[in-house]
């Protein structure tokens, strides 16, 4: 039985690093392939089989197993917190596109996987009964958190990206607007013009408000999305203004100011901080090594007199 499971880990070991090494290299390929026919231009029509064929390997065996397992799943894991998965993978960008109920199946998953995991290892290492128990529990805790901490490490990653990139999202639609541009017109150019996190979702807000949406609402769900403080800030200020007749261009203008600020005291909070964090590695690495240098002839020498 435990040499099946070895088996099957070490399979499954395999499997994963063959797969994320194939991801990357046909992640790559992808990215020439847009290249050249942003250069070259679409390619002639091909047949859809080998359309099909040209996808990832992921797109056309992975994610359809993996979609059939979450879906039997799903229907026996209970249905808890799914409203705060559901703000966490919003804020990180939904990845990969999965709902709350698919992460709360890895989440069980990963538990299971790793408790079976340290269970096989802790067999014949000789450990007692309560040692292994508790291991087993603590390893049954990582497998359930770890997708927690991967999707708010990504969410955090993501509000870093966006604060990045706002002063100059904010700059080039003060530009466009104060060049004549209405104020969608100045997302277009925006969304055109730059890449990033924060054009990506006003193409998602341009998109919604020609389906229909009114654009206050358009921004405001683009900021619940983000949840970033500084963008909702910039959101609260244009609906303000827009619905107080002001004009755009200065709130825009008076937004990116307040933010490059903000931006530039953040840098100074951090390189303030960056001293005593030094103290750490000065105190328990740097300065045995000098003294062990400095004062180990010394030492030697005294250790020497002393001893005749």
């Amino acid at each position: 039985m435990f040499r099946l499971i070895t088996l099957f880990c070490v399979f499954g070991a395999m499997f994963a690093f063959i797969f994320f090494i194939f991801g990357i290299l046909e992640r790559e390929k992808m990215k020439m392939k847009n290249r050249v026919t942003e250069v070259v231009g679409p390619e002639t029509p091909v047949p859809i089989r080998q359309q099909e064929l040209s996808f990832p390997l992921y797109q056309r065996f992975v994610k359809p197993m993996f979609s059939g397992i979450f879906g039997i799943l799903m229907k026996y894991i209970p249905a808890a917190n799914e409203d705060i998965l559901a703000k966490k993978l919003s804020e990180a960008g939904k990845p990969y596109n999965l709902l709350p109920r698919e992460v709360l199946v890895i989440k069980y998953l990963m538990a299971v996987i790793f408790a079976i995991g340290i269970r096989f290892l802790l067999h014949n290492s000789g450990k007692s009964h309560i040692q292994s128990l508790v291991m087993i529990i603590a390893a049954c805790i990582f497998g359930w958190l770890l997708p927690d901490v991967l999707i708010n490490s990504k969410g955090r990653q993501r509000k870093e990206q966006v604060s990045k990139e706002l002063p100059e999202v904010l700059d080039l639609l003060t530009v466009c607007i104060e060049a004549g541009l209405g104020f969608d017109g100045a997302i277009k150019k925006v969304v055109d013009k730059s890449k990033g996190v924060l054009p990506d979702e006003l193409f998602i807000v341009l998109e919604e408000i020609r389906m229909g949406k009114p654009r206050r609402e358009a921004l405001r769900d683009m900021a619940d999305r983000l949840a970033v403080d500084d963008f909702s800030n910039f959101v609260g200020s244009v609906i303000m203004a827009e619905q107080l007749g002001i004009s755009i261009g200065k709130v825009l203008r008076l937004q990116s100011k307040e933010v490059r600020l903000k931006r530039r005291q953040s840098v100074e909070e951090l390189a303030m901080k960056a001293p005593v964090k030094m103290l750490i590695p000065m105190v328990f690495f740097i300065f045995p090594a000098i003294f062990v240098v400095l004062l180990g002839p010394a030492a030697i020498q005294i250790m020497r007199v002393f001893g005749r």
